[in-house]
């Protein structure tokens, strides 16, 4: 990886007094377990430190950028900012996938693919970052990398937009865009519930209730999500 590193660089945006902590942060467990080495020598400890850090830069942006809203909504926004799904399409965005050292058989299940490995790589490197350079630079790194996806959340308010999520989760294992469908409408037009269904093919992944056709529609999208994230551990 190291004729890689300075390329690496380019597309983080960060140039490391000592490269050896982004290298770190791309070694994965499999590439330990087939090598022997010591188990301290891939990212898995980074990536611990790496949450850490990435909850408070966001928690801290939000604080800042939010001054209206409750600490329910605040706390959901962060948990869709800090989610698997967003953190491997970040990771995707800067080909980190290409540079994850595996095991051969990680790598042949299609482990540079993985959200897991994904997500767990740029967490690696948000510690790297803040471990080489400190929490001002690892903080203005994670607001570069999420600027976007923040910006969404303000433009959809609190709510994190779980249909885009879904969307993008499916879309990042080559499945097509889920499609809904209200299962019923119960109770009078002033307060009427509504609940629908979130369905892959005719696969139901989540279904959900809210008082109008969109609520419902989202709190399905929220199961789904959640169901799929559980499948997957």
């Amino acid at each position: 990886m190291s004729a890689n590193a300075m390329q690496i660089e380019s597309r983080l945006g960060v140039v490391f007094r000592d490269r050896a902590l982004l290298e770190l942060a791309l070694v994965h467990g499999s590439h330990i377990n087939e090598t022997q080495e010591a188990q301290n020598a891939s990212n898995e400890r980074l990536e611990f430190l790496g949450d850490a850090v990435l909850g408070m830069v966001i928690a801290e942006a939000l604080y800042q950028e939010m001054p209206d809203v409750g600490e329910g909504p605040l706390t959901a926004t962060r948990s869709a900012l800090v989610r698997r799904e967003t953190l491997a399409a970040v990771a995707r965005d800067l080909g980190l996938g290409t540079y994850l050292q595996l095991g051969r058989g990680e790598a042949a299940s299609g482990g540079r693919q993985k959200e897991k490995n994904l997500a767990d790589a740029f967490e690696a490197v948000v510690a790297a970052v803040y471990l080489d350079q400190g929490y001002p630079v690892a903080r203005a790194f994670v607001l570069r990398h999420l600027q976007s996806r923040l910006q969404e959340s303000h433009a959809h308010g609190a709510t994190p937009n779980y249909k885009a999520l879904l969307q993008e989760h499916l879309q990042s294992k080559n499945q097509p865009i889920p499609r809904y469908r209200v299962v019923s409408a119960i109770g009078p037009d002033h307060e009427k519930e509504f609940t629908a269904e979130a369905l892959l093919h005719d696969t139901i992944l989540g279904r959900g209730t809210g008082r109008s056709r969109k609520a419902a529609e989202t709190a399905a999208a929220s199961s789904a999500l959640a169901q799929l994230r559980t499948r997957e551990e």
